[in-house]
């Protein structure tokens, strides 16, 4: 069945190409709002689903693009082990082919790794029509660029994904949340000082004068990491990692545009005089923070980028610029993969950038 699926996307795709016309790739639309809006013919890979290939003691696997990010995590959890990048899913209906796509990940991202890091390989269909595989089912060192690695981020500007193989690890055995009280640069102070220690830190966040410091593993490490930093246990310690992840607490309830800036972690502040700290939400050490501000984006962005930063509009729809400007440099790079790839451009024209 699936097989028939595949051979009916290179079918739709290679009819694309022939007709030089545009392909908006469809998952589970969960992240639909990400990106720049794009008007083309859709091509929908939420039927390309189902698990390839699991063996646990291996720690990989392989799915279908198709295949529900929740269904890949109860399995995965029945196994007692994880996809590291804690990725977020903000919809029931999202995929694991979206969730490479996009290449986003949660708060434990800072502290294991993007999902990037943990794709192993991946089957394609290029702008060609072409159904290509790249990488495997190990971790191997090489020379030269990975090429499967590329999709993540791509936002389907470079391919369909029909399967990925991932890398998983196991979970851990405890948890325990610790809450500061602080200000901004003490949050940082915290974080930085607690970077330099083999503390079992998996995720940060600081907003509203509270730092949170989540610590993962064996339970003796984790008991001796409480007693050495020392604040408050936070009850219901899941749920808020869980909604922080999914963009459900009440700081992101907002009508205001959502930034996500990504700048180097000891900055102690952006926007200085147009913001107050309670529009900043900070993760991964204070490396992203989540900015609610209505200020134009050219703004925005050409104050992140004087810090060596690059800003995107997560979430809004009145306004049509999204990612951080980039260099002549850097866009000559994706206009000459673009092409490798997708020659004809048919592939989400423009939900990366306009001249892509």
């Amino acid at each position: 069945m699936n097989a028939d699926i595949s051979q009916q996307l290179q079918q739709q795709v290679q009819h694309a190409c022939e007709q030089e016309s545009s392909i908006r790739i469809v998952g589970g639309n969960s992240k639909a709002f990400y990106g720049c809006p794009i008007s083309a013919e859709e091509l929908s890979v939420g039927d390309h689903r189902g698990v390839l290939n699991y063996e646990p003691t291996e720690l990989v696997i392989t799915v279908r693009a198709g295949t529900p990010l929740n269904e890949i995590e109860k399995i995965l959890d029945d196994n007692g082990q994880m996809l590291p990048f804690e990725p977020p899913s903000f919809g029931a209906n999202a995929t694991i082919g979206g969730t490479i796509a996009c290449n986003l990940s949660g708060p434990r991202r800072a502290y294991a790794g993007a999902a990037r890091d943990f794709l192993l390989g991946c089957k394609i269909i290029n702008g060609r029509g072409e159904i290509l595989s790249f990488g495997g089912e190990v971790m191997k060192n090489v020379a030269g660029y990975d090429v499967s690695r590329l999709m993540a981020g791509a936002m389907g500007t470079l391919g369909v994904l029909l399967e990925v193989s991932l890398k998983v690890l196991p979970k851990a055995e405890t948890e325990s949340t610790q809450r500061f009280h602080c200000s901004p640069v003490e949050a940082i102070d915290k974080i930085h000082a607690c970077s330099q220690t083999p503390l079992p830190v998996s995720a940060t966040s600081f907003h509203d004068s509270v730092l949170s410091v989540r610590l993962s593993g064996a339970t003796k490490a984790v008991n001796a990491a409480v007693n050495s930093i020392g604040g408050d246990a936070m009850d219901n310690a899941e749920s808020y990692w869980h909604d922080l992840k999914e963009q459900r607490l009440d700081f992101f309830n907002t009508e205001n545009p959502l930034w996500r800036l990504s700048l180097a972690s000891d900055i102690e502040s952006v926007l200085a005089g147009n913001t107050n700290d309670d529009d900043f939400l900070y993760e991964w050490g204070g490396a992203l923070r989540w900015l609610k501000s209505d200020a134009p984006a050219e703004v925005i962005q050409a104050a992140v980028a004087e810090l060596d930063g690059h800003a995107s509009l997560f979430r809004h729809v009145d306004q049509q610029c999204r990612f951080q400007p980039l260099t002549p440099g850097l866009l000559r790079i994706h206009k000459n993969l673009k092409k490798a790839f997708d020659p004809k451009n048919i592939f989400n024209p423009g939900k990366l950038y306009p001249e892509l």
